[in-house]
């Protein structure tokens, strides 16, 4: 068939990829415009783009569908399908009724669970057991389609946003493939979502990664597995902002003598630190400026900065 593909990040990359190793035809390559980054601000690329043009892809950048002549240039490409991964801009009705058969959403939950954003590390903070991924026929709501294919995927107890997001990846690619499939032989099967069950994945933000050490350890050490390797959670001292790598749930009864947020405890196992309910043990810190170290190799240079007792916050003061 004749594909128009549309993503921005590295997951999306992934998504075209196969479809680049598929028979399909690829007529088209949306992607967000060239956005500053690094220190000197230069305009990069799109990891979609970047894959875009090592094989020799048509590329398209709108700013939204309101430019004059977008609609027009996408409706031109003639496609079947337009496959739409992680674009990051909501398509008007006109789009999707552009391509002869609509357009496709690979998400990465089960829905109706998590639409939007970040569904990957929702699903993580909230401590859900298993996610998947949805390939989904989009409609103008925000993923609101109907269901085409799904998959599951456990949740590993250890499991950061990082690694369920390589998990995923890996779902990602053959339930594409297969919904296509099933669209060119026209055996597909779509299933309503049921909206009463729906919840929302909204985009993450730096200042949520902020550690409210009042919570239960057990919610805290998912938050900080969700937020790994962005925003990447953390607490402050004095005027610094400490980065949150790796931890544990704690079972220590000392810690109930304590007020959340103080230091129980601090070795080369880790940092131990009371909660509203239980403790943590933090294994893996960033201070400013340096890289992430074990606990073991920071407190050898800055132990004094961590002496029992003492008290750590969440948001810098």
């Amino acid at each position: 068939m004749r594909l128009i593909f549309a993503g921005t990040p590295d997951f999306a990359a992934h998504h075209l990829q196969c479809l680049i190793d598929s028979d399909h035809e690829i007529v088209g390559v949306y992607t967000q415009p060239d956005r500053p980054a690094g220190r000197g601000k230069k305009l990069v690329a799109s990891p979609v783009k970047q894959l875009a043009q090592q094989h020799g892809l048509t590329v398209l950048q709108p700013v939204n569908f309101k430019e004059e002549g977008a609609l027009n240039t996408l409706t031109e490409l003639n496609a079947d399908v337009m496959v739409v991964v992680a674009y990051g801009l909501l398509l008007p009705q006109a789009v999707l009724d552009a391509p002869r058969f609509g357009c496709i959403n690979v998400h990465a939950s089960l829905l109706p669970r998590w639409r939007g954003a970040a569904p990957i590390q929702r699903a993580i903070a909230a401590g859900d057991r298993e996610t998947g991924i949805t390939i989904m026929q989009m409609d103008i709501g925000l993923d609101t389609g109907d269901m085409l294919i799904k998959t599951i995927c456990p949740i590993a107890a250890d499991d950061t946003g990082g690694s369920l997001h390589d998990k995923l990846l890996q779902q990602g690619g053959p339930a594409l493939l297969q919904a296509l499939q099933q669209i060119e032989h026209h055996t597909l099967a779509p299933e309503k979502q049921d909206d009463r069950l729906a919840c929302y994945a909204s985009k993450l933000t730096k200042e949520e990664a902020a550690i409210d050490w009042t919570q239960p350890a057990s919610v805290l050490y998912d938050q900080i597995r969700a937020f790994n390797p962005f925003p990447v959670a953390y607490f402050s001292q004095g005027k610094d902002r400490i980065r949150v790598w790796g931890c544990a749930v704690e079972d220590t009864p000392a810690a109930t003598k304590h007020t959340a947020g103080a230091i129980v405890s601090a070795d080369n196992q880790g940092i131990v630190v009371a909660c509203g309910e239980g403790a943590l043990r933090l294994t893996q810190l960033q201070l400013p400026g340096k890289k992430a170290l074990s606990v073991r190799d920071i407190l050898n240079g800055h132990g004094d900065r961590f002496a029992v007792g003492s008290q750590l916050t969440g948001s810098q003061p």
